[in-house]
């Protein structure tokens, strides 16, 4: 493509956010991409806007990171007849729509493109401008986008929409998208908001220094959202040689690398490279990742694909939990019928550790929820509530941590897992569940 053939290409794919909204249709499953990849709210907000005019519209998203009338349980509820909000994954500052007018697009990561592939009509994600050949870089945020627009011609999709952002940083690895892979563009200027690390309550400290002891040099880590990661990640000062295989790039990086703490050459491929599916955190974070050769951003199908975990000895997976019943079933997603967050990879990362060689996989959980009236409840329970979807099956279930210490399960019968979580359940609590295991199991 000539210089002037790819500047009349671009002029003649540029639309508004109220143009790109008006192009939905009645019955149109809508999506974007995850995190700091999805759209500007302003195109959600447009196609809010034509909700009268609209129906059976579905919206979906991943990690959310801008405030939007999707995630007000009154609004949703006001036109719940014209759209419906269907995320693949929440954060807790969705938590209450759940309870409303929303739905949840069953997935892990790594199928989350497949799934994405056969429901989607309109997508959009953001993207950087294109370079003299045409081609456009996804960012900070790949997970399923590449897959979407490899692959648009195997769903339904309609509409493929570039949302071209010139402040989106570039990074390396199979993140690269063409000019032509887009029906339309949207030119739209934004800085990628920023995260920092908020400081580590006592009890996410002491699950976090209990997880430590599990984490060798040499390791391969990945670790999922949440504080207690986090704080797991802040405390590697005295580690050595490791890698980084991970769906969200840790926040620290920088600085980890800096300090030989993670070097990633100990890995049978992608040595010396830091991977992962998106990325979240400071402007120092974004400013390391961008256009380094030792950071690569890849597909989910890629990152998440339990085979190819499993081919990284040592790899040691730690992810959140909100409650794990006494043989070992585990769930990060939700209690009941009612939805938090979703199954995001953990699954992913459960399994191919399991079968990595030295591999270990570690659930990380508060012992006990306090409720407003003072009251515990145990996150270690005789059974999952009717409803509770199991992220992690028993048959999986490895190292568990709480802030009163650390059990594996992996070899353990029935009754001997259900012993070895009672004791580091909360104190309080313990001899209510020895009754009820009692009650249960024998």
């Amino acid at each position: 493509m000539t210089d002037n053939n790819l500047k009349n290409t671009y002029r003649q794919k540029l639309i508004s956010f109220e143009e790109a909204a008006q192009k939905v249709k009645s019955g149109d499953f809508v999506a974007t991409a995850l995190g700091l990849g999805s759209c500007s709210i302003d195109f959600f907000e447009a196609v809010l806007d034509r909700y009268e005019e609209l129906h059976d519209v579905k919206l979906s998203d991943s990690v959310q990171l801008r405030p939007c009338r999707l995630y007000d349980p009154v609004f949703m509820n006001n036109i719940k007849d014209h759209i419906q909000y269907v995320p693949a994954f929440g954060l807790a500052t969705i938590r209450e729509i759940y309870g409303s007018n929303c739905d949840y697009l069953v997935n892990n990561l790594s199928d989350s493109g497949a799934k994405m592939i056969q429901r989607t009509d309109v997508f959009i994600c953001q993207v950087t401008p294109p370079d003299s050949r045409g081609y456009m870089n996804l960012g900070l945020s790949n997970d399923y986008s590449l897959e979407m627009l490899e692959n648009r011609r195997v769903g339904p999709l309609r509409l493929a929409i570039g949302e071209v952002n010139d402040q989106m940083p570039v990074v390396y690895g199979k993140n690269w998208v063409h000019i032509s892979d887009f029906d339309y563009l949207i030119e739209h200027s934004s800085a990628p908001p920023t995260f920092k690390r908020n400081p580590p309550s006592e009890i996410e400290t002491t699950i976090a220094a209990y997880v430590l002891e599990l984490i060798n040099d040499g390791d391969t880590i990945q670790m999922g959202l949440g504080g207690i990661t986090e704080s797991v990640f802040a405390g590697l000062e005295n580690k050595r040689g490791l890698g980084v295989h991970s769906e969200m790039l840790p926040m620290g990086l920088p600085r980890m690398v800096e300090e030989g703490i993670i070097d990633n050459k100990n890995k049978p491929f992608d040595r010396g490279i830091s991977v992962g599916t998106f990325c979240l955190g400071d402007e120092e974070m974004y400013e390391y990742v961008s256009e380094n050769p030792a950071v690569e951003i890849h597909p989910g199908y890629y990152v998440n694909k339990a085979p190819l975990i499993a081919r990284i000895p040592n790899m040691l997976a730690v992810n959140n939990a909100l409650m794990i019943d006494f043989s070992g079933q585990i769930t990060a997603e939700g209690l009941g019928h009612r939805m938090i967050s979703g199954s995001g990879g953990q699954l992913d990362f459960v399994l191919g550790s399991f079968w990595s060689e030295g591999g270990k996989s570690v659930t990380v959980m508060r012992s006990a929820r306090q409720g407003a009236d003072g009251q515990l409840t145990s996150s270690i329970v005789p059974g999952l509530p009717t409803g509770t979807p199991v992220t992690v099956p028993r048959t999986f279930a490895n190292y568990v941590v709480t802030e009163y210490g650390i059990t594996d399960l992996r070899n353990k019968t029935r009754q001997e897992r259900a012993h070895a979580l009672i004791n580091i359940a909360h104190p309080e609590l313990r001899s209510e569940l020895r009754w009820q295991l009692q009650k249960a199991f024998y």
